[in-house]
């Protein structure tokens, strides 16, 4: 009966992880791009500098800026010119310098790769001179093709956090795409949150704040494993099916942990399970998982939470400041 109850339960799980999908046909399994960016290989073997250029497969966010500090400034042109991929998707090199390297593929563009269905992170405001950062981490159904929504939502909440914040557009993982197990399992998520723990670490190997990680739906499970690994100074989630885990100390992370979720969201058809893989675990919402819980009562739906106007927007916005603690 035991068996038969979870088998039930998963069942429903992903059945309701699909229907809250907006009725794409089913997806094969994604699969994130593989191995370091295009380039590398051309990259590595350029010795002018005198120094060994780290290698992107391997090396950490502190050894990239700590090999760009030792440079020129009409070096680290250079290697700009040569190895433009390389150099826009290097966590730990210069802000300006990964603008320039992303220059066709955008405006304030920190990292851009478009193998597969497209891989892109943006900046809203001032990030070189930020005192504050934040980092929206999406959920199913991001890429390259639907970025454009997502990077009004950076403006947005740039615009109601104000000056002194920029914020980051964080296309930075393969996504969950149309109705399929990719929902339902965590398979992305644990490469998603690999990127993201090295994303924040350049962030700061850059001398840049702590950011404040804004997590929707699926990403919100790719911001719990991640959260251990990051030094982010707050973990909001909004429409989550859970963080794959228990509460916030299982989350081993000193962030403030905040949720919301809205009346009127699908997810609240989910099943906060766990089994077998399947499912993402408890609702951080729930009183004892012990997040802070904020109103979002006005959201109008699941893609709502950062519309003008919506109490989670001014809310989200406080804290991406330091406004609310």
């Amino acid at each position: 009966m035991r068996r038969f109850r979870r088998t039930l339960i998963t069942a429903l799980l992903t059945a309701l992880l699909a229907g809250g999908t907006a009725g794409r046909a089913s997806a094969s399994a994604q699969s994130p791009p593989g191995g370091p960016p295009p380039g590398t290989t051309a990259w590595l073997a350029d010795d002018f500098t005198g120094e060994e250029p780290p290698d992107p497969a391997t090396a950490g966010p502190r050894e990239v800026a700590a090999f760009f500090a030792g440079l020129t400034g009409a070096q680290q042109r250079r290697l700009v010119r040569d190895h433009p991929t390389v150099v826009g998707n290097l966590d730990g090199a210069p802000v300006n310098l990964r603008y320039e390297a992303n220059a066709r593929a955008g405006e304030q563009v920190l990292a851009y790769d478009p193998r597969g269905r497209g891989l892109i992170a943006q900046v809203a405001g001032d990030l070189e001179n930020a005192a504050h950062v934040a980092v929206i981490v999406p959920g199913s159904d991001t890429d390259l093709a639907a970025f454009g929504a997502m990077a009004q939502q950076a403006a947005d909440l740039q615009k109601e956090a104000g000056d002194d914040t920029a914020v980051i557009a964080w296309a930075g993982y393969t996504t969950p795409s149309g109705i399929g197990l990719d929902l339902a399992t965590g398979r992305l998520a644990e490469t998603g949150a690999e990127r993201l723990a090295r994303f924040t670490d350049g962030l700061d190997a850059a001398g840049l704040p702590d950011p404040a990680l804004l997590c929707h739906s699926y990403g919100s499970v790719v911001c719990g494993l991640a959260a251990s690994g990051t030094d982010a100074s707050d973990i909001v989630v909004m429409g989550s099916p859970g963080m794959r885990a228990d509460d916030v100390t299982a989350l081993d992370t000193g962030a403030r942990i905040w949720a919301a979720k809205s009346p009127k969201d699908w997810i609240n058809r989910v099943p906060n399970v766990e089994v077998l893989g399947l499912g993402h675990g408890a609702d951080p919402t729930s009183p004892g998982f012990g997040a802070t819980v904020l109103p979002a009562d006005d959201v109008p739906a699941h893609d709502g939470y950062l519309a003008p106007g919506t109490s989670t927007l001014t809310a989200f916005a406080a804290i991406a400041r330091g406004d609310l603690r």
